[in-house]
């Protein structure tokens, strides 16, 4: 008998779909629902490489899943949470549903993650690839990070310690446990008229109701000018670059560039996670060609380790 069939994983699952906002793909082999994070390590102690399912909003899973053992923080120490009304004080374990702290925090009248409003996931999902987007990035917000490193070691990482950047934290070796946020005590009112101009933004400009993982590409830094769309130097939005590309409405199986926000793909019935890779690598040939950039994926893909 292994080692490893010696140690009792938490909350062990064979065999698990995997849900995520594409409403696609293949499963885990096994899931683990740790509680603490003392069970956190054991679960280290099994598959160091393991992978920690969030919200599933910006994932995809290659239709014949993965063999890394994932990780979901949906109970225990990991989704428990603390607001502070008069230190704009905010702590919230990795698994915490994000939109509904953003809402609570709002009607605390605490302002400073309005400008996320409309992404969906979890709180380490968000740190993790610090997300953002027109209105601010979750590492404005950001005071310290718990989290666990690969041998099971509790680490805990200041702001000033965290190397944030655009979608990227640096953090994406360690498991997030919990991050604490100063916020800014407000009228509430206040606050919630910041979150709806922003969800008002959002909803006209993107496909919010389709099965899609939000922006598939992140926007790049352009190596050259690039006549018509910016100078050496300049971020570009990449949904500009794929609709000049005209690859909106392209399509491969059930999964399409959509007509409303090109760096959105959708899909519909019948879709499976291999329409999806394969249009995402059609995209950004055609970017390639057209403008000689190379689009970097938002969107996770996890697969079978080779």
């Amino acid at each position: 008998m292994s080692i490893e069939q010696d140690i009792a994983i938490p909350g062990l699952r064979e065999r698990a779909p995997i849900p995520t906002w594409f409403n696609i793909g293949g499963g885990a082999d096994r899931t683990a629902r740790p509680r603490t994070e003392q069970e956190l390590r054991v679960c280290l102690s099994v598959d160091p490489e393991l992978v920690v399912l969030g919200g599933g909003a910006n994932l995809l899973v290659d239709d014949d899943g993965t063999d890394r053992l994932v990780v979901v923080l949906d109970s225990g120490v990991f989704v428990e949470k603390e607001i502070d009304e008069a230190s704009g004080r905010v702590v919230a374990g990795a698994g915490c549903d994000f939109p509904r702290l953003l809402i609570e925090s709002v009607r605390a009248g605490l302002s400073g993650l309005e400008g996320l409003g409309g992404i969906p996931g979890t709180v380490g999902g968000l740190v993790r690839m610090n997300a953002g987007g027109k209105f601010g990035s979750i590492a404005d917000a950001v005071v310290r990070v718990n989290a666990m490193d690969r041998d099971g070691d509790r680490v805990v990482f200041e702001r000033a310690e965290i190397p944030f950047s655009y979608r990227k934290s640096g953090l994406e070796e360690f498991v997030i446990i919990s991050a604490e946020f100063g916020l800014t005590p407000c009228e509430p009112a206040r606050a919630r008229d910041r979150l709806k101009e922003v969800m008002r933004y959002k909803s006209q400009s993107q496909p919010m109701g389709a099965d899609s993982a939000g922006c598939c590409f992140k926007n790049p830094t352009l190596a050259s000018d690039v006549y018509d769309i910016g100078r050496a130097g300049e971020t570009v939005p990449a949904g500009l670059l794929i609709d000049r590309a005209g690859c909106k409405g392209v399509a491969v199986g059930g999964a399409t560039v959509s007509d409303r926000h090109a760096n959105f793909i959708v899909t519909s019935p019948g879709a499976t996670a291999g329409d999806v890779i394969a249009l995402m690598d059609r995209v950004a040939e055609a970017v390639r060609e057209r403008f000689g950039v190379e689009l970097e994926r938002e969107v996770v893909v996890w697969s079978r380790r080779a």
